[in-house]
């Protein structure tokens, strides 16, 4: 035990004898030897975010490696659509460019795709070779989109609308093409088509039910939203469902299951998403529909977090930003060793802007046989306002046209208030409101 000091005295005794330039190299190494090793798998929103929390509460705890199939750096996939629509380029919706990576200590492996977790041995292997060491591991696969099994899907011109890979597919095919079918008339399908439209594509939106934009509007909303569009150009199939797609090398048509068929240069899918847990459930990790954490976006391998759309937290999966962000707050938390944070999943509102279009939702947004609706409507000027009402409390909001007082509404939600002293003047605004209450 002794010499075994001695020796180790010894040892640091000539490290400190050493010319100052090969000290300052050794100390360097030191204290990368002395880091935990933190492995990101997904270059996405939810993963980064974590990341920058982790950077905020201490930016030396960890040597930090990332690996991120995409060639770029971290981007905002939000805003796809303005990308789409000619309004922005990828450069412009960049949150961490590859020098941001380099400033903060972090090794970007882009390009590459994990296929492989060894779990006993604490590393992590990509399709090509390479391998990674790791202390602390976070899974942030995202999610995959839905496509539809039906004949034809791997035709040249049948795409998702997911990454900047796809941004780009539609931008070159709306040069040389000028018939688009994007099937799915949700946010993300109403988005693909208005910037297939402003591309200079002749587009038909395609769907299956009777309501666009079913998780976010009720049928009357949805309808109006569906005359706004059409004046825009925009065309719709509604209760359409696809039978197969047609042609050879490249799609030309596109069947439905009544027998009707239309041309098609470019099929966009937007009919949904899943999480990616496939790496996740090859290596063992426990999985239902998506990967199954704790309160502290722990999977059952204590060493393994995940984050964002590939994760299942009490049944619940997740698409939003809001919750997503919150997660990677409370996962750095516990990378950190605060332990204190806890995720808790709590009614979220959805605010957005589809088409130039405002829109806010929040909720129970359809009433059933316990609640009842209280409505304004103008059509004119395509606004309509609906709250879902239920033991004098608000427990579902539906706003198209006039989204002002949506953040208002939502307060009362979250906060249970008992809205009867406010009920005749509630649809009118907070401002409203406020001046009936200053009046008497």
């Amino acid at each position: 035990m002794v010499i075994a000091l001695d020796l180790f005295c010894i040892e640091i005794s000539s490290i400190w004898i050493t010319p100052q330039p090969n000290r300052q190299l050794l100390s360097e190494n030191i204290d990368r030897f002395m880091k935990e090793k933190l492995v990101l798998i997904g270059n996405g929103m939810a993963g980064m975010r974590t990341v920058d929390e982790l950077l905020k509460l201490s930016p030396d705890k960890f040597e930090i490696t990332v690996f991120g199939e995409e060639p770029h750096g971290n981007y905002n996939r939000i805003m796809l659509s303005p990308v789409l629509a000619g309004d922005k380029s990828l450069s412009e919706i960049i949150i961490n460019d590859l020098q941001w990576y380099e400033d903060n200590d972090i090794t970007l492996h882009i390009g590459k795709t994990v296929s492989k977790i060894d779990r006993v041995n604490r590393r992590v292997i990509a399709s090509d070779g390479t391998t990674a060491e790791y202390d602390r591991l976070i899974l942030a696969t995202g999610s995959l989109p839905v496509i539809l099994d039906i004949p034809g899907k791997s035709l040249e011109g049948v795409i998702s609308f997911r990454d900047i890979n796809d941004v780009n597919i539609m931008i070159e095919t709306a040069k040389k093409h000028k018939k688009a079918v994007v099937i799915g008339g949700g946010l993300l399908g109403l988005e693909a088509a208005n910037g297939l439209i402003l591309q200079g594509m002749d587009v038909t939106v395609v769907q299956r039910g009777k309501t666009l934009m079913s998780q976010q509007l009720d049928q009357e909303a949805a309808d109006i939203m569906r005359v706004e569009l059409e004046q825009s150009g925009m065309q719709f199939l509604m209760e359409h469902d696809t039978e197969a797609l047609i042609g050879n090398d490249r799609v030309e048509k596109i069947r439905f299951k009544n027998g009707l068929e239309i041309e098609a240069d470019l099929v966009v899918m937007a009919i949904g998403v899943r999480p990616n847990i496939e790496l996740a459930k090859a290596s063992g990790l426990q999985c239902d529909r998506g990967i199954l954490v704790d309160d502290t976006l722990q999977t059952y391998t204590p060493s393994i977090y995940a984050v964002g759309e590939c994760v299942q937290h009490r049944k619940q999966t997740f698409g939003l930003v809001a919750p997503l962000f919150e997660q990677a707050k409370v996962c750095a938390n516990h990378l950190f060793g605060m332990g204190i944070a806890r995720y808790v999943s709590t009614a979220t509102a959805t605010k957005l802007k589809v088409t130039g279009i405002e829109l806010f939702s929040a909720g129970q947004f359809i009433a059933d046989e316990d609640s009842e609706s209280i409505v304004y409507q103008d059509p004119a000027r395509h606004v309509y306002k609906k709250l879902v009402i239920k033991n004098n409390k608000i427990i579902g909001i539906v706003l198209y046209g006039a989204t002002f007082d949506g953040n208002w509404y939502f307060s009362l939600l979250t906060d249970g208030k008992n809205i009867s002293a406010i009920r005749e003047d509630i649809l009118f605004g907070q401002h409203q409101v406020e001046e009936e209450v200053l009046n008497g």
